[in-house]
């Protein structure tokens, strides 16, 4: 597939000798220590790094494209609970597919298109060789469950947030990429409550001041922050269904004279937008992996992550699971 959808100007230097994956990187550090902040800022905004840029677009769109659809396709065969809507998030899953569909034709006009003359809809995907055409609100007219069928267009996973009781309710989702959490664990929960392990957040009010600017939000307004953890491995689906096949690498990998292919930063970008007609809050998380070997390959990020893991406080370090590899990591980068 290609994949010519640098999101802005690149440094010549770095686009002749950088390949795509680490010049589109959202690399999401802009000091040498970090601390849990909401972080948001309005959407589509250009970001430039050291390498390159990227934040141009609402769907990115990578050379990962169709085998993450595929991997997510196998992760819902094995589990389909990965996929949860209760009955009231019905229009709102309506909602995202006919905000989305369209942002994304606008966006990568190469590939996909979208046409809609009253409910009637005709969705063209080149690179699924889809052409489809469905009435807009109605399941059966779509190949698969609504949710289903939109997390098979878009690398992102989904989160639908309802507003009621001057509260947020995680009450939609399909989440096959998750760091660390479960979807079935947390559907149906506020949005307090599924934040609630994480450490300093609701003593510093980060959370419930996240849900104020959350609940205030017009419907159409659009905005993003970043997050970040480390995997080892190129895995994406680091969900606690999925806790035995991985926890073990974070151990092993310390020792391991591979650990900078081995080890990978993991960047989401989270996009928060309030739909127009239902009114639900559209929560997509993309997930982008760089494995320290290309991290160090630009060497303000090299000297940058080693600082930041040597620094972070040991609670924040343990939350994102990486407390036995963090030492090694941060040493590898700092030698270079």
């Amino acid at each position: 597939m290609s994949t010519n959808l640098i999101d802005h100007a690149i440094p010549q230097e770095a686009a002749t000798i950088l390949p795509e994956r680490i010049t589109r990187f959202p690399f999401p550090f802009s000091a040498d220590s970090y601390r849990y902040s909401t972080n948001i800022e309005p959407a589509l905004k250009p970001v430039s790094t050291e390498a390159g840029g990227w934040g141009t677009r609402l769907l990115d769109i990578d050379e990962h494209y169709l085998q993450e659809l595929g991997e997510r396709a196998a992760v819902l065969q094995r589990d389909p609970s990965r996929l949860q809507v209760l009955p009231h998030m019905r229009p709102a899953v309506w909602d995202a597919i006919t905000t989305l569909l369209p942002i994304m034709a606008d966006e990568h006009p190469e590939t996909m298109s979208f046409e809609r003359k009253g409910d009637s809809c005709r969705w063209q995907n080149r690179l699924h060789n889809l052409d489809l055409e469905f009435t807009a609100g109605v399941d059966a007219s779509l190949p698969a469950e609504p949710l289903l069928f939109l997390g098979s267009q878009i690398q992102d996973d989904i989160a639908l947030l309802d507003q009621r009781e001057n509260a947020l309710w995680l009450d939609a989702g399909l989440v096959t990429f998750a760091a660390d959490w479960s979807l079935g664990f947390d559907v149906g929960m506020k949005f307090l409550e599924v934040h609630g392990p994480v450490p300093r957040v609701h003593d510093e009010q980060i959370i419930t001041r996240a849900q104020q600017f959350l609940m205030n939000l017009q419907p159409g307004e659009k905005y993003r922050r970043t997050n970040w953890t480390m995997t080892v491995g190129r895995r994406l689906d680091t969900s606690t269904e999925t806790y035995p096949e991985w926890a073990q690498d974070r151990s092993a990998v310390v020792t391991d004279p591979a650990l900078p292919d081995r080890l990978h930063l993991r960047v989401e970008v989270q996009h928060l937008i309030r739909l127009p007609h239902s009114g639900a809050i559209l929560f997509l998380v993309r997930t982008h992996l760089l494995s320290l070997a290309d991290i160090a390959r630009v060497p303000a990020w090299r000297e940058r992550l080693g600082r930041v893991l040597a620094e972070l406080p040991p609670d924040m370090a343990g939350y994102k699971g990486i407390s036995r590899y963090r030492e090694a990591a941060s040493a590898w980068l700092l030698a270079g």
